[in-house]
């Protein structure tokens, strides 16, 4: 399985890539493989700013709908347009064009907190 070195990972199966003060996030190969063909997302938190481990929103699977959790606290800026018309883009490319929100990071320090690649794949086994 697919878990680049350059990301961090949260329980929930979340990921994150710092770019300065923003971040990008979306879900693991791992978890998109779980929840199978992805059929819709419902971002409705553009512009507000959450904690650590809040949801963000919801991804809706064939099988299941799960909430979305931020693995880091801060604005959300912006929500992954292509996702709209293109859901399944979180299977075919989770860490790629299948991102799903940027946000503006309040606290850095949290993604120390976050595993590494090594760690996830450790907890997924």
């Amino acid at each position: 399985m697919n878990i680049p070195e350059n990301l961090k990972y949260s329980n929930d199966h979340e990921w994150l890539r710092m770019e300065g003060e923003f971040a990008y996030v979306g879900i693991t190969a791992f978890a998109a493989n779980e929840l199978g063909d992805i059929v819709f997302l419902d971002i409705t938190t553009v512009g507000e700013t959450l904690g650590k481990d809040e949801v963000f929103g919801s991804i809706e699977a064939v099988k299941t709908v799960s909430d979305l959790m931020l693995p880091v606290g801060g604005e959300v800026v912006e929500f992954n347009e292509a996702l709209e018309g293109e859901p399944a883009l979180v299977n075919s490319d989770p860490y790629g064009a299948g991102w799903i929100v940027k946000i503006k990071v309040s606290n850095p320090a949290e993604a120390d907190e976050l595993l590494d690649a090594a760690g996830y794949q450790a907890m997924i086994g």
